[in-house]
């Protein structure tokens, strides 16, 4: 027969203050984390290099000699140790500059999310060229949202390009993002805007301000503004605008047509914003057919001549080669653009395609039918 002898309650405890002893001063080592690791190695490297250089020269009989050899070979170590800090500052560079780009990458994408494809039977596609090398964010912005009022669209243009245009474009941005679901009229949805930029300017203006030990930007406030073109397109296709200094939209069928607006409002910053905002009927976006939102910074590229982009001849030259899904009308017109500058454009530059894709809404059986009488 086995018998199992119990455990001793003093045993236990004595067990129990031992493991708590060691997780104690387990704990208490320094731990070292990756980031402090790889700083470490980045300093420690380049003064191992230089020692073993310094000692090579104060130490080695070889280095204490004046005859070719001996020089030979010291220039080959010190070469040696040259290039190996170079290639390891190089290494340490390409590395915090990828870290960088990711973290911008992932800012961009927030600010100006990628938009799904359709919204509500419309094919949608944006595109944009920053001014700035290797930003893809800078003064332009866009938005396309699907309300209980039809679907919202924002283009818009800050003063100005690159990083220093960010923060307006996301007070402007998080604004409409927020009145187009709330406000039941473009108008009110156009108030919001003007009150947003204008707590960021005020915001921007203490920041600012030297007594607060405020850098001063290179755009000063009082030359601050933002061109905004809203459109709503209803579920019956009309598309409705209010336009402060932006350029017209193109609509796309046979050829390519600028939508008649007439007289835009003026932009929004500088002054405020008149009592009445009438919204302007742009008339019907027809089944096949396509709206083209830009920014004046496609309009303005020129060439090496001087002579300005014809985006409406390649809009049509487009919708004449069936380039007339968003995104190879997108490619296309970018492609003419870059062959017609040669480099990246001055401005920024960005492009938002709307393709009415919905169908036709068959007659139900239970409409009346309205038939010609027949004259006997």
């Amino acid at each position: 027969m086995i018998r199992i002898k119990p455990r001793s309650p003093h045993r236990a405890r004595h067990r129990a203050r031992f493991r708590r002893k060691i997780t104690t001063r387990v704990s208490r080592i320094p731990r070292i984390e990756p980031k402090r690791a790889r700083r470490a190695l980045t300093l420690g490297l380049p003064t191992v290099w230089g020692a073993f250089a310094i000692t090579y020269k104060l130490a080695c009989p070889l280095a204490q000699q004046n005859g070719l050899g001996a020089r030979i070979v010291t220039s080959a170590v010190f070469f040696v140790v040259g290039t190996g800090l170079i290639l390891h500052v190089r290494r340490a560079l390409q590395r915090e500059l990828r870290q960088l780009r990711e973290v911008a990458g992932a800012a961009q994408n927030t600010l100006l999310r990628p938009l799904p494809p359709r919204i509500e039977g419309l094919g949608i596609a944006a595109g944009r060229l920053s001014a700035s090398d290797g930003a893809s964010v800078g003064g332009d912005l866009y938005e396309v949202v699907a309300t209980d009022h039809g679907v919202r669209v924002i283009m818009g243009d800050v003063r100005g390009h690159g990083l220093a245009a960010i923060a307006t474009v996301a007070a402007v941005l998080g604004s409409f993002r927020e009145a187009a679901h709330d406000e039941p009229e473009l108008p009110l949805v156009l108030r919001r805007l003007e009150r947003a930029l204008a707590r960021h300017l005020r915001e921007r203006s203490r920041a600012e301000h030297p007594a607060g030990g405020g850098v001063v930007s290179d755009c000063p406030l009082g030359e601050e503004f933002v061109t905004v073109l809203l459109l709503e397109i209803g579920a019956d296709g009309e598309v409705s605008a209010l336009n402060c200094g932006h350029p017209w939209p193109y609509r796309l069928g046979s050829r390519a047509e600028q939508l008649p607006g007439g007289e835009p409002l003026p932009p929004l910053g500088p002054f405020p914003l008149p009592a009445e905002l009438p919204v302007l009927p742009c008339g019907p976006l027809l089944p096949g057919e396509t709206l083209v939102l830009h920014t004046d910074g496609i309009e303005d590229a020129r060439d090496a001549d001087g002579r300005f982009f014809p985006l409406q001849s390649a809009l049509t030259e487009a919708v004449r080669g069936q380039s007339t899904a968003p995104e190879s009308l997108i490619r296309s017109v970018y492609a003419e653009l870059l062959r017609h500058t040669g480099k990246l454009p001055t401005d920024d530059a960005a492009l938002l395609v709307l393709r009415n894709e919905r169908r036709r809404v068959p007659v139900q059986h239970s409409e009346p039918v309205h038939r010609a009488r027949t004259l006997s």
